[in-house]
């Protein structure tokens, strides 16, 4: 979970990408992205060729229904983030960060929202 001030462009992401590889330690992560240009960028693209522990995946375009990440927003939703009428930008990112802790203490509740769609993940071998 990450939250900085204003927009995400292209350089952004790849700094929060860099944090992304520091957490997972060179283990393969595969990114679902929607069609944000940021995402495609030829300077994403370029960056991340280089990247040996990322992959890319493009959702499908008007296709909220493939995404896991809606179902996720909807539990926090209807938990941390029900009637939550904080006097502060800070208290929703505290209950969406509370909330992020709770499904990922629940090691199938995250899998449940891929699952959900329809959709699944096979690992493509490392050399």
């Amino acid at each position: 979970f990450h939250l900085k001030p204003g927009s995400y462009d292209t350089a952004a992401l790849i700094e929060v990408l860099k944090q992304l590889k520091v957490f997972y330690r060179g283990e393969r992560v595969v990114l679902a992205w929607d069609g944000l240009s940021a995402h495609w960028s030829r300077t994403m693209r370029a960056w991340v060729a280089e990247q040996d522990c990322l992959a890319l995946e493009r959702s499908p375009a008007y296709a909220p229904e493939l995404n896991p990440v809606k179902l996720l927003w909807s539990s926090l939703k209807k938990r941390e983030l029900a009637n939550l009428a904080g006097n502060h930008l800070a208290d929703v990112a505290d209950a969406t960060e509370q909330g992020m802790r709770r499904i990922n203490q629940n090691d199938q509740l995250p899998w449940s929202f891929l699952t959900h769609t329809g959709l699944t993940i096979h690992p493509t071998p490392q050399n």
